[in-house]
């Protein structure tokens, strides 16, 4: 009896105890919350938010997980806080699933390390013990709170080498932690005792100096000995001293000044007690050897003029001398709270070509942004000369005419895009500090001859260090290659701010920073870049509410072309902000920014229709109605305003704003909409695609106007006929109106013209001319035509944004099994966490994998045309199903 006990026992005596190693027996091993930030950031310094913003995720893979209520507990003692007790804020138990909480507690003070616990209820209501304690800590928290004072040395605008500045001080007691706070005019590197504090590049990020400041924050507590220490600074002149000249006029810009700092070094001792050592006048300074530098163009540096250990505590600095003070650039000096540029990448050289014993060219492979660096002995004063390019002559040196057409150089002393290095006589190595580049070859000529080797020289790919949160993979390796390209262009173009390109011009252009921002926000998590970003809009809007259409700027871009199919950066990306993190934070800081730039377009479009525009730039060869165009994007604003004003409560702005939005729709469509054709305009591809993409289309005639677009394609040979405002609109106008076959055999065409054709010529990066031979407009490192990268996940793996439960709380799903691909997987890490949406044929049949994440929904949307039948096991579904957390896998056949 007892065997046959054992026996029936035994499975269950075997799961008990296996389970619980794997964490698996009741799933509770697994069940915590991850991912805690503070500021859409993990375990920030520098907050100077009054409310900072606290999110999470919910690790917990039982189907149907979910929140149920969650627990914050905020203080300053890290040991009450991870036994449950703060005594700065603490919410109670609160029913909701909400992942993203307002800190609603007590004062927050300057200078202060906060500790927070997370505690959640799941599904069943059961607590989920919390298993970590996360941490933020406050910066100036206001003007009044710095002590320093702005200093530079005593040069004006035209001196060209850099300064290096420094003061030796010492730390009497023991050190329990230090922080370093430093706002800079220009750009900077930071050192003490001879080591470089951090390892970010291009700090602090461009803004309007004149409006806004950003201060960096380091934690240098490991850097700061007991003694004597010496604190070294570099500035370099990024967009501040512009003293290369070319036609934006950055070098007229009205806060041009010889660049400037100001630092705070707070120790606090182990008694503690707290000292500050400030920036004041007696600083030193001398000349670096950096002898030029250039955001725009490049640097020079001397090897000669190094005075080794400047930045050290036994330097003789007796021949150094005294510095300047200055005024503050402005009277707004906030924290840099956000993912800084960095050298993410180290690319080595793929091919070295030696054309003789003075001339090398290099190879990267690919199209980047970034830096080159070098290792070179030669003889003492040998001018070295390193010039970056995209392309190649025919006799295989370095072209740079395809990105050096704005460059107005006023001498030979300051050549785009070539940084120049004299030689000691010793092993040098250089690497630009103060600029960076766009290239893929590089050219190395020097005065004398010296010995180089394919390791000589190295690139590394510099941007704005955002995590990676989306993947797609498919059975096309074109299509797999596009998007790494895409992705590339899109990293290449981040610098604290979106930019065009990051050779010939490195503007902040509204219109490619929101054609693009769908791409991003799926494959980046790059919301703290645009929240920075879109306070450059404000800080830039005229009083009237116009916009510049280049972001920030010296003066440039208010002219006539700045118009609503560029500058509805303003509205199109604290919406899209709002739709993929479901936080509105930015959205209600842009409101009155919004609201006085539709003003303004009302105002001189009284009747509905507006030409404020530069229209559908670089056309493959059709030309679209401007006032078409412009209006479309004239009443995508009106729209997002009034959804913003109904969110926030603004019922009189909801009423006046949507009424504004159907007279601009009515307006477009009396003028530009054939009803018995179903034609919008000439019927050319952008302007039936910007109808359907941006919601202009009467909903009964959605179906006839797609397939009008369609016939269009077909007519134009299956090939794309669209400038920028094209592309963003034509895959989403055919994929999401029941054309997803023809969107998808254009995405995957390899002919001119088109996206692939770019890519089996070589791209590694998206042009900015379909016409590879065109002779202007051909950088080969573009974000304007980039919307593609973000439509692989909507258009194929049907990722797609519920606008009434944003940041993907519920989740729409609507994938397209196109023809031509065998399978197709896209991921995204959304704020709940992963999302996954896979198909793959088997015979007759698809199958279809889908993972939802803990605490978010998704309703799944079948494609079944032509008799298909949609399962889950054997049980058929309807073409619509409502899912919870979890995996699933469908037939469809």
């Amino acid at each position: 009896m007892k065997a046959y006990l054992l026996k029936l026992l035994y499975p269950c005596l075997l799961i008990c105890l296996v389970l619980p190693l794997s964490g698996k027996a009741s799933g509770y091993a697994d069940i915590q919350p991850i991912a805690l930030k503070c500021e859409h950031l993990e375990n920030p310094i520098g907050v100077d938010a009054a409310h900072p913003r606290l999110s999470w995720m919910m690790s917990d893979n039982r189907t149907g997980a979910k929140q149920t209520a969650y627990r914050i507990v905020v203080g300053t003692d890290s040991l009450a806080v991870r036994n449950g007790k703060g005594v700065t804020w603490e919410t109670g138990k609160v029913l909701s699933s909400n992942n993203l909480v307002i800190y609603n507690g007590k004062a927050l003070a300057a200078f202060t390390k906060y500790f927070w616990l997370l505690e959640l209820w799941d599904k069943d209501g059961k607590a989920i013990p919390a298993k970590q304690v996360s941490s933020f800590e406050t910066g100036m928290m206001g003007m009044e709170n710095w002590k320093g004072t702005w200093i530079s040395d005593r040069n004006d605008v035209n001196i060209l080498p850099a300064p290096y500045f420094r003061k030796v001080f010492s730390a009497a007691k023991k050190v329990k932690s230090a922080r370093a706070y430093i706002a800079v005019a220009g750009l900077y590197e930071l050192y003490l005792n001879g080591k470089k504090v951090g390892n970010h590049r291009l700090d602090p990020m461009y803004t309007r100096f004149d409006r806004r400041n950003l201060y960096v924050s380091y934690d240098v507590t490991a850097q700061v000995q007991s003694g004597k220490n010496a604190i070294g600074v570099l500035l370099g002149n990024g967009w501040y001293n512009h003293q290369s000249i070319a036609v934006w006029n950055f070098d007229k810009a009205p806060w041009r000044a010889r660049p400037t700092f100001c630092m705070d070094l707070r120790i606090t001792y182990s008694d503690g007690s707290t000292e500050v050592i400030a920036s004041e006048n007696s600083w030193k300074s001398s000349p670096s050897p950096i002898t030029f530098n250039s955001i725009y163009t490049a640097e020079h540096y001397d090897a000669r003029l190094e005075q080794p250990g400047w930045n050290t505590v036994d330097f003789n600095d007796s021949r150094w001398r005294g510095v300047t003070m200055r005024a503050a650039p402005s009277k707004n000096i906030v924290s840099q709270v956000m993912h800084p540029i960095r050298n993410v990448e180290e690319i080595p050289a793929k091919t070295m070509q030696k054309f003789n014993d003075t001339t090398y060219v290099y190879d990267l492979g690919r199209n980047i942004a970034g830096v080159s660096k070098i290792k070179v002995k030669g003889e003492a004063g040998t001018v070295i000369r390193i010039k970056h390019g995209e392309r190649l002559y025919a006799n295989g040196h370095v072209d740079l005419s395809n990105i050096d057409v704005y460059h107005r150089p006023k001498d030979k002393n300051d050549p785009f895009q070539v940084d120049i290095i004299t030689l000691s006589g010793n092993a040098d190595e250089f690497m630009a500090k103060f600029n960076y580049k766009g290239f893929q070859y590089i050219e190395v000529t020097s005065s004398k001859p010296v010995e180089l080797t394919k390791e000589s020289i190295t690139g590394y790919f510099m941007h704005s260090d955002v995590p990676a949160t989306g993947t797609i993979s498919s059975s096309n390796p074109l299509i797999d290659r596009l998007w790494w390209a895409t992705n590339n262009s899109y990293l290449s173009n981040l610098f604290g701010y979106p930019t065009d390109c990051p050779q010939r011009e490195k503007n902040g252009w509204t219109g490619d920073g929101h054609f693009a921002i769908e791409t991003g926000l799926y494959n980046f998590d790059a919301i703290t870049v645009y929240e920075k970003w879109l306070a450059d809009h404000r800080d830039e809007q005229q009083p009237n509410g116009v916009l510049p259409d280049i972001i920030p700027t010296g003066g440039w871009g208010y002219g006539t072309a700045n118009g609503t199919d560029w500058t509805s950066t303003i509205a199109i990306i604290p919406w899209n902000i709002y739709m993929f993190y479901g936080d509105n934070k930015l959205l209600s800081d842009s409101y009155g920014n919004i609201k006085e730039y539709v003003d303004y377009v009302t105002q001189i479009s009284p009747n509905g229709l507006t030409s404020f525009g530069r229209g559908d730039w670089v056309p493959v060869k059709s030309q679209s109605s401007l006032e078409y165009t412009s209006s479309v994007y004239y009443y995508v604003d009106a729209v997002i305003l009034s959804k913003a004003a109904k969110m926030f409560g603004k019922q009189s702005d909801y009423a006046f704003y949507s009424t504004l939005a159907e007279k601009i729709k009515t307006a477009i469509n009396t003028k530009y909409f054939n009803r018995e054709t179903a034609i919008y305009g000439k019927g050319v591809q952008t302007e039936l695609s910007v109808a359907l993409q941006w919601g202009i289309v009467p909903e009964e005639f959605k179906a006839r106007v797609a397939e009008n677009l369609a016939k269009r394609v077909a007519a134009d040979g299956m090939h794309l006929d669209v400038g920028v405002l094209g592309a963003k609109a034509i895959l989403n106008a055919l994929s999401d109106n029941g054309q997803a076959e023809t969107a998808y055999k254009i995405a995957a065409q390899d002919t001119y013209p088109s996206w692939g054709w770019w890519i089996v010529n070589g791209a590694t990066t998206l042009y900015e001319n379909w016409n590879i031979q065109a002779t202007q407009d051909i950088s080969l490192n573009h974000m304007m035509f980039g919307e593609i990268g973000g439509w692989f996940f909507k258009g194929l793996g049907g990722i797609k944004i519920d606008e009434q439960q944003p940041g993907f709380k519920n989740i729409l799903l609507k994938p397209n099994f196109v023809s031509g691909l065998d399978h197709f997987e896209a991921t995204h890490d959304g704020p709940y966490g992963k999302i996954v949406s896979s198909w793959k044929r088997s015979g007759n049949s698809v199958i279809y994998k889908v993972t939802v994440p803990a605490n978010s929904s998704a309703t799944v949307y079948f494609p079944l045309a032509g008799g298909k039948k949609a399962y889950k096991g054997t049980q058929m579904l309807t073409d619509k199903l409502a899912i919870g957390a979890g995996n699933y896998q469908f037939e469809i056949k």
